[in-house]
């Protein structure tokens, strides 16, 4: 009988004590990868805002329509620019308040809006540019100020370096949990196995041979709990997908996305290799005495 034989003999006769260790795993790996997927989306949005090319030129209320077209003419013919688009304070006002019951929003003038110049450039444009752009228009006498949006990208930056670092901390802790749970399961199977060890070893069978069938259901065990894990969180990402509103994938510019499948994979290989593993140092000490 091959050591995968005897695997599969031995979980199905401890099977719901393996069913309780893989959904154990699940657990635990859910609450890794639930923060990696935030982490992933994180930043992604930071990529997208840090290349968006984008800024925003508030005008004076006091400055005419003239000296706004002469910036915009100014700003056209500038390199990297690709568009300019007058928003006038009524046109601010209507998209602020459009699909909005705000009564308080809607009770407020037009002249409570600033008027501005929204400004499209090339993804490619050095930050540099942007912010020796940004001095240029902010020394205007007609501009009031500029919004390059990069402050919000280095929030992102540093709420990104946060998420890694409690990802970090916290795959730490869910390894040691997998690891725990597996080498705990694997030392209960072989007790209830242990006249069979006992049976084996007594006609010759070496401490490796008898290892071999538990460390495969350690590694089984490691697998489809992240397998699992993985299945669970892509069903809740798609609830929560279909229930995020486009009025806010508009504002922030990207669409929640799920992990990458290279994350997944390796997601499942090290649970496989942890279990393997875990299997394997609990039954070292053991089968020795």
């Amino acid at each position: 009988m091959t050591p995968l034989e005897r695997a599969w003999r031995g979980g199905k006769s401890d099977f719901r004590m393996h069913v309780l260790s893989i959904f154990s795993v699940s657990v635990a790996f859910v609450c890794m990868a639930a923060a990696l997927l935030v982490v992933v989306n994180v930043e992604a949005l930071r990529d997208t805002w840090a290349k968006s090319g984008r800024a925003s030129v508030y005008l004076r209320p006091d400055a005419t329509r003239a000296a706004a077209a002469e910036i915009e003419q100014a700003l056209v013919a500038t390199p990297h620019v690709r568009s300019v688009r007058y928003v006038s304070a009524d046109d601010a006002r209507k998209e602020i308040l459009a699909d909005r019951t705000d009564p308080i929003l809607a009770e407020l003038p037009s002249e409570a809006f600033p008027t501005s110049l929204e400004v499209m450039l090339d993804d490619d444009t050095a930050q540099t540019g942007v912010d020796k752009l940004s001095a240029t228009l902010s020394s205007l006498p007609a501009v009031e100020s500029v919004e390059t949006y990069q402050s919000w990208t280095e929030r992102l930056g540093s709420l990104l370096r946060a998420g890694l670092t409690a990802a970090g901390l916290l795959a730490a802790v869910v390894l040691a949990a997998v690891a725990s749970v597996v080498a705990s399961t694997i030392r209960l199977s072989l007790q209830r196995r242990r006249i069979e060890v006992e049976v084996l070893k007594l006609v010759g069978a070496t401490d490796e041979y008898v290892r071999r069938p538990f460390v495969i259901e350690g590694a089984i065990q490691g697998a489809l709990g992240s397998v699992v894990a993985v299945i669970l969180l892509f069903g809740l990402f798609l609830i929560v997908r279909t229930r995020f509103d486009a009025e806010l994938t508009v504002l922030v510019g990207i669409t929640p996305k799920f992990l990458p499948w290279y994350v997944s994979f390796a997601m499942v290989a090290t649970g496989c290799v942890l279990g393997a593993g875990a299997a394997y140092a609990s039954l070292r000490r053991l089968l020795s005495v």
